[in-house]
């Protein structure tokens, strides 16, 4: 099963809109969408080594893109509702006090999570929702985003071949990897 999806994949990382479907998906993920651009941008590296570059810029950008929706999601449920509701309960301050802190190491929680399995969209509704500067934002969403994109656009740009190999030889150890990181996102999300 999971082979035949395999190559489904592949097939359709190589269609020509794929990089418009990566562009959603990316977006997407940035603000709403629990599934990371990686299972598309992988193959469709992988099944088109030469557009490595393009398709980590598209996914890059796609993302802060997505990012700033995220941001816009965070700031404008919290002024609406949070803010409000927390008045009323007396617990105004308290989400000052959290807010600052927040901001104080915004940078390295949207690096962080920017890079990381972590679930992004989070940190981008919570930036949005503490007032972090917009322009810090954006310039840690470039910055982390484009680590995470580019480095592994290089990695399979440079080691296409025997990733894909490795892929195709191991698919239930690489799914069951993979599934674990994003499960274990989510967990510290829930969690921490």
């Amino acid at each position: 099963m999971l082979t035949s999806l395999y190559h489904r994949t592949m097939a359709l990382a190589d269609h020509r809109h794929a990089l418009w479907a990566l562009a959603l998906v990316a977006f997407l993920e940035s603000s709403v969408f629990p599934i990371p651009p990686d299972l598309l941008m992988i193959p469709m590296i992988l099944a088109r080594p030469s557009r490595a570059w393009l398709i980590a810029l598209v996914a890059l950008v796609a993302s802060v893109l997505g990012g700033l929706l995220g941001y816009a999601i965070g700031a404008f449920f919290y002024d609406s509702i949070g803010a409000p509701i927390l008045e009323a309960m007396g617990k105004g301050d308290a989400m000052e006090a959290f807010n600052t802190r927040f901001n104080d190491f915004g940078f390295w929680a949207v690096l962080t999570a920017g890079v990381t399995p972590f679930p992004y969209k989070v940190i981008t509704i919570m930036s949005g929702w503490t007032g972090m500067p917009l322009a810090t934002f954006v310039a840690t969403s470039i910055l982390a985003r484009a680590l995470r994109f580019f480095l592994v656009a290089a990695l399979l740009w440079k080691f296409g071949a025997p990733v894909r190999d490795f892929i195709e030889r191991r698919l239930g150890l690489v799914m069951t990897v993979f599934m674990a990181l994003l499960i274990g996102g989510f967990f510290l999300v829930r969690y921490l």
